[in-house]
């Protein structure tokens, strides 16, 4: 039987510039899942995220997933590392930093 865990990493966090969700330990789990909800969203801003693991949540690699959203979504992971966790900006069409609200959740199997 597969053990399961759901956790909440940011809770309507406002980001202003660059976006960096809390690192989370997940070395025992075999998959995740990140959950993404943008909240209440400027017009045409979207979030650029990518997947970072690491093994002590101090030094991050981009594990190569992209998130590229203006609303919500998701995004897969398998064989990572101790920790994972999302990083990025969001931007608005002409290329300009934009704030955003962001709830990001993270499933967990192993």
């Amino acid at each position: 039987m597969k053990t399961f865990y759901s956790s909440v990493v940011e809770l309507r966090q406002e980001f202003v510039t660059d976006i960096e969700t809390h690192p989370y330990e997940c070395g025992w789990a075999d998959e995740a899942i990140f959950f993404v909800e943008v909240h209440a969203p400027e017009p045409g801003v979207r979030l650029g995220l990518r997947v970072q693991l690491s093994p002590d949540g101090i030094r991050w690699h981009d594990e190569g997933t992209v998130i590229d959203t203006g609303t919500s979504t998701f995004a897969r992971v398998t064989h990572f590392g101790g920790f994972l966790r999302l990083a990025g900006a969001a931007h608005r069409p002409d290329g300009t930093a934009a704030p955003a609200t962001i709830s990001v959740r993270l499933a967990l199997k192993g």
